[in-house]
């Protein structure tokens, strides 16, 4: 406890740390402002009653990534989702086209800056479709009134031009602050949403909810508790170094070890995999409302009850979360790399022949150890769906998932801010 106390004194009195706190606080005070701005010509009864309707999981879960500002209406309704949807699209097109995947693991800090644009890049048109998208969704379920051209043009520009600005302050966050700025912009959301649902809670609050509202805690506890215990579990994997002589001094024979973390992707595996699950239903949801073709509706109808399904949800859900995991370790830690990297540095394995042989023992061991937090993330993640299904209440499942990404942003920006401390103190 004291040497917490002591690191955050550290944190103040340091002059570059404590600008860059401020930083972030400063983007996120800007970021809240703007999600209270709203559009034109929304109906503010009409918009919270679409939003607690049958469509409610799916764009409940689309507010939290916009911080509530779909349910504000506000000029950042779209939030990061338009550019995490792009960066999920970049990372996919790496696995498909070689000289991506070059760019993005082996030209260094120039190639993921390149790539980083096309991600920006891609954001526009990404965000062009679900604006317009919302809109048209909107005007005919009567939240929006009638726009006319000029009007749902401006509306979309305005809409566009507004989850673009929130991407760049979430990269100015990264550059300039401490953390991911895009998984702070979310957690802000998140945060931001807490009151709202305490006072919904406490409304509707009998006292015989007292036992589920208990066992609902517990289960939170108990989640905050699993992500921290595997999101800092790790599997070492012994390196030592070989002696060399220059002259009439020896260098090297030191031992260490290569920490392999249960979890290398973090948080983004839930996030890349509520983006895949809300785009489509965006996308038949708005057929099964907008489009007069009676086939066409009725498919897109058939399709929408099939991934309302909560079986089917559920499990699709978990395969998803299950699949992002291994995909984004894949994208992110290359074994022949750290292979080709310790034989440049005259380090060995012990017992495994350097080259070829330590990127395979490398990789066997990161597919058995991401097996664990793969599973383990997909469980968590459909957990909360499971307490809805039982309860019957509607937040649960948006809780859960909100507070398995809040917990996984607070463990990230913990230890950022403790290097920043410990590399001051050295």
């Amino acid at each position: 406890m004291q040497n917490f106390f002591t690191k955050i004194g550290l944190i103040f009195k340091d002059s570059t740390l404590r600008k860059r706190i401020l930083f972030v606080a400063g983007a996120l005070v800007v970021f809240r402002l703007l999600s209270t701005i709203p559009i034109p010509g929304v109906d503010a009864l009409k918009l919270q009653a679409f939003l607690l309707g049958p469509t409610g999981d799916i764009f409940g879960l689309f507010n939290i990534f916009s911080g509530g500002g779909l349910s504000n209406f506000s000029i950042v309704m779209l939030g990061v989702g338009p550019y995490i949807t792009a960066s999920i699209v970049m990372q996919l097109l790496t696995m498909i086209f070689p000289k991506l995947k070059q760019m993005y693991q082996e030209e260094g800090e120039a190639g993921r800056a390149k790539f980083t644009q096309y991600s920006r890049l891609l954001t526009v048109p990404l965000a062009l479709i679900q604006g317009g998208g919302f809109l048209l969704l909107l005007q005919k379920s009567g939240v929006v009134g009638s726009l006319g051209s000029i009007e749902m043009i401006t509306n979309i520009i305005v809409v566009v031009a507004g989850s673009v600005l929130l991407m760049w302050i979430g990269e100015l966050m990264t550059e300039y602050g401490i953390g991911n700025g895009t998984s702070l912009i979310i957690f802000a959301g998140i945060v931001a949403q807490i009151p709202t649902w305490i006072s919904q809670s406490a409304i509707t609050f009998t006292p015989g909810q007292i036992p589920m509202y208990l066992g609902f805690i517990v289960a939170g506890l108990l989640v905050v508790l699993g992500v921290v215990v595997v999101t800092e579990a790790e599997r070492p994997i012994p390196v030592t170094y070989a002696k060399r002589v220059r002259g009439s001094k020896v260098y090297g024979g030191v031992s260490t070890y290569i920490p392999l973390r249960v979890n290398q992707a973090g948080v983004i595996p839930i996030i890349f995999a509520l983006s895949i699950l809300l785009f489509p239903q965006m996308i038949f949801q708005f057929l099964s409302t907008t489009v007069s073709n009676g086939t066409v509706k009725a498919v897109a109808t058939f399709i929408l009850d099939i991934l309302k399904n909560g079986w089917f949800y559920s499990i699709f859900y978990f395969l998803l979360v299950f699949l992002f995991t291994y995909f984004y370790t894949a994208v992110t830690f290359d074994p022949h790399q750290i292979s080709e990297n310790l034989q440049k540095n005259g380090a060995f394995i012990p017992g495994v022949r350097p080259g070829q042989s330590t990127a395979e023992y490398i990789a066997k061991v990161l597919t058995r150890i991401t097996l664990v937090g793969a599973i383990f993330l997909g469980l968590i993640a459909v957990l909360p769906l499971a307490m809805k299904a039982i309860t019957g209440i509607q937040s649960l499942a948006i809780g859960g998932t909100a507070l398995l990404i809040v917990v996984s942003v607070v463990i990230d920006l913990i230890k950022k801010v403790d290097a920043q401390v410990s590399m001051r103190e050295y």
